[in-house]
């Protein structure tokens, strides 16, 4: 039983459970962009750019989102300098908040750096300088980068949660892993929205297709075994937010998904409505299983009698 359940909660709502869901998503985009850039052939070009697009806008709408919850924009600032003795650094290894801060402005960097080199690769940027963001060393270097800070990111939410002292959140060590084969799921699902308006070939979204089925598989065990480890804990979803992570998150949001992805279909023909159907359906899942996350620790004084307080 959590020893927590009267310490005070953060107040967060939907500005916040919008960062993580963005930031998710943006981060799994990235890290599958780059893994296509690095192994994957030349006719999963599409699918690499589109990903880089989907990585930068996450980001910046992401740090948007983080900052306007603040209250005031320039407490990010402060995340990130000292006010007193500029130009000197904020940093506090020990924080994860602090970490964060740093690994949300790099990512936001990288995947900015990498879709500019994707630009550079259609055409759009004609100066030189941004040719040697998709193509060489340079190119690889910098989505390496992003791909390893995008999957950092991707789980960073999860885990900052979970070193809280609030129940649900630091009554499992799973959430941050979870978080990231939520953000892995979302990311694939974007790419599968968004890649075939950009040219993305049939094969391409058969394997996106694919990884998608592997990722919520690999979810759905996480969330079991994260609910598991809650123990005693896990009385706390009696109540809407459990009938709506049972439903909304892995009725919805996981099997139905997994079942449209497993129908036979050809894709770039008509017969690729159900994937379609199955990555916006996967979207919901990952927005809903971050409202219910966070929605039902913050809302646990409610919910005291339920869980024998």
């Amino acid at each position: 039983m959590s020893d927590t359940f009267f310490s005070g909660a953060p107040h967060w709502r939907w500005l916040i459970i919008l960062y993580f869901f963005v930031g998710g998503l943006a981060g799994g985009a990235c890290f599958l962009a780059a893994l296509l850039d690095w192994f994957g052939r030349p006719e999963d070009r599409p699918v690499v750019r589109t990903g880089y697009y989907v990585a930068a806008w996450g980001a910046l709408i992401s740090g948007l989102l983080l900052t306007i919850d603040l209250g005031r924009p320039l407490r990010f600032w402060h995340m990130l300098f000292q006010s007193a003795n500029l130009p000197a650094l904020m940093f506090k290894g020990w924080s994860p908040i602090s970490f964060g801060a740093w690994a949300i402005l790099l990512f936001g960097l990288f995947s900015v750096l990498s879709a500019l080199g994707a630009m550079a690769e259609e055409g759009r940027l004609q100066t030189p300088a941004f040719h040697l963001l998709h193509r060489g060393a340079l190119a690889k270097l910098v989505v390496a980068v992003a791909g390893l800070l995008g999957f950092f990111v991707a789980g960073y939410t999860g885990i900052l949660l979970s070193v809280t002292n609030r129940p649900i959140w630091a009554d499992s060590p799973w959430l941050g892993a979870l978080f990231v084969a939520s953000g892995a799921s979302t990311g694939a699902a974007a790419l599968m929205l968004l890649a075939p308006g950009r040219g993305a070939t049939p094969r391409s979204l058969e394997w996106l297709s694919s990884f998608d089925s592997n990722a919520l598989v690999v979810e759905l065990l996480v969330l079991v075994v994260f609910l598991v480890s809650l123990g005693s804990v896990n009385r706390v979803w009696v109540s809407v937010w459990g009938l709506l992570l049972l439903v909304g998150v892995v009725g919805f949001g996981i099997l139905v998904p997994l079942g449209l992805h497993l129908k036979p279909a050809r894709f770039g023909s008509l017969a690729t409505r159900p994937v379609v159907n199955a990555a916006k359906l996967v979207l919901l899942g990952g927005f809903l299983l971050r409202l219910a996350t966070i929605l039902a620790s913050e809302g646990i004084d409610r919910y005291r009698v339920a869980v024998g307080m």
